[in-house]
């Protein structure tokens, strides 16, 4: 049983000369029968501070249709002609394609395009297992969560983010403000391009016309070129492995054979170490990476996810020439190392 531990919460109380606006603060310390590691800090606005504006006479500046939609369509005209050949094409936004990109896009020279068949970008990472709130990441992969700014309850082995959408939040929140890095949701990868044996990008859609085609008379796609692909397609499913299933059919790798049964402990750490470049061009990361190695499944925890992500991004820096963290392995962060799979040591709840 875990031990209990104390949260303790500063708020700083303050009086102001105007009456009509306050800052709330106390000291407080509370006994919690769960071992926790986190404070908390916030300026709460009285009730009776108002916004910058009047609500009872607001009134938005007049703006003719015609320019919402030219702004609309000229940026993302502009985006798609950008990254019509690009330099690092991840295919599916979950949870390690978006950790990819948010590495890959530290270097301010590499440009990242995203696609992501779903309107909602993130895959299975707004929620934990069997649709709970709470987001288990083993040890040490939460010196990544660190690096993000997430605040999570601390185990011995492994923290726990209080709801998955605050991680996946956090992170697309940081990744899109970034120059460098497009995000194409509701765009599916219909094929990827082959020249010479070497993966030169990817083939494009709008999901929708993706899920129609059996309907509608032909609807040809569209096509990105990319130095390096990266595949993050998650495990077996309508859009999910279809990178590696492509490869398959087209004959430059055997076999696809999937996923095994669940073992947490042993899947993690085959999930980060498999991580590769499968074919010249393309990489695989995440969950896809159990699909073609017949690799276990590790259910509800995410470390794995982050790390296979990072170690991706870091794969495809190397493949561009640039400087990366797996052609230093003496000095490789440690957040790239799960724990070892062959521990005798479990994490008891």
């Amino acid at each position: 049983m875990a031990s209990v531990s104390t949260i303790t919460s500063s708020f700083l109380y303050t009086n102001t000369s105007t009456p009509s606006s306050k800052s709330l603060s106390f000291n407080t310390t509370l006994n919690l029968g769960v071992q926790r590691k986190f404070s908390v800090s916030a300026s709460v606005a009285a009730a009776n501070s108002p916004p910058p504006y009047d609500l009872n006479s607001f009134k938005f500046d007049p703006i003719k249709e015609s320019i919402v939609s030219r702004e609309m369509t000229r940026r993302y005209m502009t985006d798609m002609v950008t990254h019509a050949d690009t330099d690092v094409v991840i295919v599916g936004a979950g949870s390690a394609g978006l950790t990819c990109a948010y590495e890959l896009s530290k270097n301010p020279n590499v440009n990242i395009a995203i696609i992501e068949q779903s309107v909602s970008p993130g895959g299975g990472a707004w929620l934990g297992g069997q649709l709970f709130s709470a987001m288990v990441v083993r040890k040490p992969a939460h010196l990544f969560l660190n690096e993000l700014g997430i605040d999570y309850d601390e185990k011995d082995n492994y923290v726990v983010i209080k709801h998955a959408a605050l991680f996946t939040s956090t992170i697309m929140s940081k990744l899109l403000a970034r120059p460098n890095v497009k995000l194409f949701n509701a765009v599916a990868a219909e094929d990827l391009i082959v020249k010479n044996g070497r993966v030169g990008g990817v083939v494009t859609n709008w999901a929708l016309v993706s899920m129609n085609h059996d309907t509608q008379s032909c609807m040809d796609p569209n096509v990105m070129e990319a130095k390096v692909v990266v595949s993050s397609c998650g495990h077996d499913g309508p859009f999910g492995a279809t990178g590696v299933k492509r490869l398959k059919s087209i004959g430059l790798i055997d076999t696809v054979p999937g996923m095994k049964a669940l073992d947490m402990n042993t899947a993690e750490d085959a999930i980060v170490r498999l991580t590769r470049e499968v074919v010249p061009g393309m990489i695989v990361t995440g969950m896809e990476v159990a699909e073609i190695d017949g690799a276990p499944r590790m259910g509800p925890t995410f470390g794995a996810m982050m790390i296979s992500g990072q170690k991706a991004a870091h794969l495809a820096l190397k493949s561009l020439g640039l400087p990366n963290a797996v052609d230093y392995a003496t000095n490789i962060h440690p957040e790239l190392v799960l724990a070892a799979a062959d521990s005798d040591e479990t994490a008891d709840a």
